[in-house]
């Protein structure tokens, strides 16, 4: 329950000269700059593999346990002898502020490729094999599914032929030995993302870094967890979804948001004693020191829309055994590390089961000025300690774009009001990121973004919009002093240098 203070930054945004972020020397480099600035938490956004088709986003799960192979640094496969110098060339002229993701796919694919021919001829297997046993409980599936997915040109295994999509294990077998080298390439892949994000990981335990995860409470349909459990989710004879999940009417869309993903056969998943979801928790906790539960809502009562609605408006709520289900987890991992994404409208319950279980909600700066409203639960004499303090997230504009571009004069007037003083908009970032650190919520986390006082061209995502989302990146020259000793300063000035705390 110590105060802290952490940054929020994909592995995307990061530098690279390789198109994309990676877990390279740009991450060790982002790492250093929190460990000076006495920053004691690193979120990050869901590792899931990401596909142009779903827009890039790294919430769109093809699978609970597998991770982007994007995110493979170039220069340590050459480290590690997977690749040479010569391999990365030709190096494509990528963009240096924005993620070109059919460019950085393109070239990423062609050195894993190389990587993978190179370590067929090389002869310590150990350390492969041991990570291929560790996670046979998903990687066989997952590998198995990606490698039938483009054998068949991409289709959505609900199309596969009947044997296929229903998994008899005779069709399975042979298929798997027809696509043997492709499933070793896909094994092989997540082998090296999970090499490069343990070392990284520990070098940030080390310099007394947490990193927080975010995981996506959905799956998609189209993924494999859906295809090797069916029977969780609400599928008819056809295994196709007979719900889809969404949000109703919100603050970001009147019509609210049709995401789409199957729901969860809740009755089923109790029978099981919630297996699959242990397994997914337990892979979590091992790649991540806390988890964010991204609307966590869904996990005590959830919006369930009839499949082939056009929009999220005629759903209805229907509740999950919440209580069961946590009381379940807690038993296997007593201090369960989670923040829950409780943003929007919640329902009693969703309250009372939060509280029940001491799990800490999220407090957003950027919400607490849209209304006339001086008991605004945003607002930060409001928060009770057990609560994280955003100035925004991935889904807002910038703390910079929003004062410029997005609030009216009115709110423009409150937030002046609730500093007590004027300030230039180019000022607002430092301005909400000190009320959100002399704020008595315990961990108060920042976009990079906002560090830096950018505007609404260095936004994340707009949830609105399925283009040009994901893309933004951090240019090294941004990563200054400046930015460093005030987040440093403030950091000190209000107690939340954890590690001077002991």
């Amino acid at each position: 329950m110590k105060r802290e203070t952490g940054i929020l930054l994909h592995i995307t945004s990061l530098s690279s000269p390789y198109g994309i972020g990676d877990l390279g020397p740009e991450a060790y480099r982002f790492a250093d700059f929190l460990s000076k600035t006495k920053q004691s938490l690193w979120q990050v956004l869901p590792f899931n593999p990401t596909n142009p088709a779903h827009g890039n986003s790294p919430y769109s799960c093809v699978s609970a346990f597998a991770a982007n192979s994007l995110l493979v640094s170039p220069e340590l496969l050459v480290k590690d002898g997977f690749l040479s110098e010569k391999d990365l060339q030709p190096l494509p002229a990528f963009p240096t502020e924005k993620v070109n993701y059919l460019k950085a796919i393109a070239y990423k694919e062609r050195l894993l490729n190389i990587a993978c021919q190179r370590f067929k001829g090389m002869g310590d297997r150990n350390e492969y094999e041991k990570f291929c046993s560790e996670n046979s409980h998903w990687l066989e599936d997952f590998t198995l599914f990606i490698a039938i997915k483009s054998f068949f040109g991409g289709k959505v295994w609900g199309e596969w032929p009947k044997e296929l999509r229903d998994r008899e294990p005779e069709s399975l077998k042979a298929i798997a030995k027809k696509l043997q080298n492709e499933i070793e390439r896909e094994k092989f892949t997540q082998y090296l993302f999970f090499k490069q994000w343990f070392k990284l990981k520990s070098c940030c335990n080390q310099n007394g870094i947490r990193i927080i995860g975010d995981i996506p409470i959905y799956v998609n349909y189209d993924s494999a967890d859906v295809w090797v459990n069916p029977e969780i989710f609400k599928l008819n004879e056809e295994k196709r979804p007979v719900f889809v999940a969404g949000v109703p009417p919100d603050y970001f869309s009147e019509t609210g948001q049709l995401w789409g993903n199957p729901i969860y056969n809740w009755d089923i998943l109790k029978e099981r004693n919630y297996e699959w979801w242990i397994q997914r928790m337990e892979h979590a906790l091992k790649i991540y020191d806390v988890v964010r539960i991204d609307h966590f809502r869904g996990l005590v009562d959830f919006w369930e829309v009839p499949a082939g609605e056009q929009t999220a408006v005629n759903g209805k709520w229907v509740d999950a055994p919440a209580e069961d289900f946590f009381s379940l987890l807690l038993n296997i991992f007593p201090n369960l590390p989670i923040i829950a994404e409780d943003l929007g409208f919640l329902s009693p319950r969703v309250k009372e089961v939060m509280q029940i279980f001491g799990f800490p909600g999220m407090k957003v700066l950027l919400f607490a000025f849209g209304e006339d409203n001086p008991t605004h639960p945003y607002l930060p004499y409001t928060y009770e300690k057990n609560s994280v303090v955003y100035t925004g997230t991935h889904d807002n504009n910038t703390a910079r774009g929003w004062f410029e571009k997005e609030a009216t004069p009115e709110e423009k007037e409150r937030v002046l009001r609730y500093l007590g003083h004027k300030i230039p908009s180019k000022n607002i970032h430092w301005e909400l990121i000190q009320l959100a650190m002399m704020s008595v919520a315990n961990t108060a986390l920042f976009p990079m973004q906002d560090i830096l006082g950018l505007g609404q061209e260095a936004r994340m995502n707009q949830p609105s919009s399925a283009e040009k989302n994901w893309e933004w990146r951090m240019l090294p020259e941004q990563l200054t002093s400046a930015p460093a000793e005030k987040l440093l300063e403030l950091t000190e000035t209000y107690g939340r240098a954890v590690r001077e705390q002991g």
